[in-house]
């Protein structure tokens, strides 16, 4: 997703008139109720257990369901138009809760950055929004192995006339640059030299392509896969090619993946598991392709190297 904000060493997830489909904020408006009617409907809430490694997936077992932290963006977790949850980390994880013995997931809506303090509160039970994993965020949570790796880009104004290919570009033409709440590419731009007071924050790509269309920023960051499908439509822009943001000196790839409350390692230990094998059948990218992901999005990172552990 592209994801959030970080110091540099880390989306969004993260992550609407450019694309087929509502923007993030109308999503989130049309789940409210929907999130509301399933918490209401739930007569069994999950809550915080002494015991070793949690145990919140027999808990869920016996509920039947299993609550997901989203962030109505597309593609990473989103209401469809039909009004039914959809987004890669969504359908990836009704494949496996389904092999978890878990029959099935109600989407708990809310902003990208709420979504760590709501899994911490127990507002939901996983976090599936294709969060980035870094170090700050594993102070705070577990993740999963990441269930794909992304790199940046940018948009830009048809023609790129101010030939903007990485954020040095950015700093060393003095070009006018936005990107989403949270994101992590507001510590790569400050990494390369940019003002962070100088940034436009904007709620996500589609709020960023419309200020790149209507000329009030030069190029909006976030992940390769969110700007290339947000430009599909644009008349006006177009997407960079994408590329490694430069982190700690070094050329950086980000995963993202599920996160669990720091309790539950039985839970997160058995998901991936089963995200160990869908990955080597194969599976893995027949769910994830339909929203844009392709074998380059595909990775064997682990939790661990991208934790810095």
């Amino acid at each position: 997703m592209a994801p959030p904000h970080r110091t540099p060493s880390r989306g969004r997830t993260d992550r609407k008139s450019g694309i087929s489909g509502p923007s993030r904020r109308t999503l989130l408006a049309g789940v409210a109720a929907l999130g509301a009617l399933g918490a209401a409907g739930c007569s069994r809430v999950a809550t915080a257990s002494d015991t070793e490694g949690g145990d919140l997936l027999d808990r869920l077992r016996a509920q039947g369901v299993a609550r997901l932290g989203i962030a109505g963006e597309i593609p990473f977790g989103y209401i469809d138009k039909d009004g039914e949850l959809t987004g890669e980390a969504p359908e990836l994880a009704k494949v496996i809760f389904k092999r978890l013995g878990v029959d099935r997931v109600q989407p708990v809506p809310t902003e990208f950055g709420s979504l760590i303090p709501g899994l911490a509160s127990q507002q939901f039970d996983v976090v599936a929004a294709g969060m980035y994993i870094n170090p700050e965020r594993c102070e705070q949570v577990i993740f999963s192995d990441p269930d794909y790796q992304m790199l940046d880009s940018f948009i830009v104004r048809k023609g790129n006339p101010l030939g903007l290919h990485d954020y040095r570009d950015v700093v060393e033409k003095k070009a006018r640059f936005a990107t989403g709440t949270g994101y992590a590419e507001i510590a790569y731009a400050v990494e390369a030299g940019y003002e962070e007071s100088d940034i436009l924050i904007v709620p996500d790509q589609v709020a960023g392509l419309n200020a790149v269309e209507a000329g009030r920023v030069d190029v909006f960051a976030g992940t390769a896969l969110t700007t290339r499908e947000v430009v599909k439509k644009s008349g006006k822009a177009e997407v960079t090619e994408a590329f490694k943001p430069i982190v700690d000196g070094e050329p950086h790839v980000d995963g993202g993946g599920f996160c669990f409350r720091p309790t539950e390692t039985s839970l997160r230990d058995a998901f991936n598991e089963e995200l160990h094998q869908l990955k080597e059948s194969g599976e893995l990218l027949r769910i994830l392709r339909p929203f844009g992901f392709t074998d380059d999005e595909m990775t064997d990172l682990t939790a661990k190297e991208l934790c810095g552990g």
